[in-house]
């Protein structure tokens, strides 16, 4: 895993990683148990809507930086590059004759 630039998806990295732990020791736990309570089923609820959001932060933050890493045509050719904004060119100022 490469590090991050920005310190919001790196943080939301770590508590996915987190979450994912809780959660499945809270899981382990209640392997052998025939019916959770209800406090651990909010829990347990709890833990997988924190961990769908911090995917779908982390997913949108990729969708918006990452560059393809094939560079076939066909690769290149299918994605989506109105979305992709790192490393564009200034735009030049036109250029006035005397």
């Amino acid at each position: 895993m490469t590090a991050d630039s920005d310190s919001h998806i790196a943080w939301q990295r770590a508590q996915l990683k987190k979450l994912r732990a809780a959660l499945k020791a809270i899981e382990a736990d209640q392997l052998g148990k025939a019916n959770c309570g209800r406090a651990t089923q909010m829990t347990i609820d709890e833990l997988q809507r924190k961990i769908g959001e911090s995917g779908r932060c982390i997913a949108e933050y990729e969708r918006r930086t990452r560059r393809p890493l094939a560079t076939d045509l066909g690769s290149l050719a299918s994605v989506s590059w109105t979305h992709w904004n790192a490393n564009m060119p200034m735009a030049k100022a036109p250029r006035h004759r005397a």
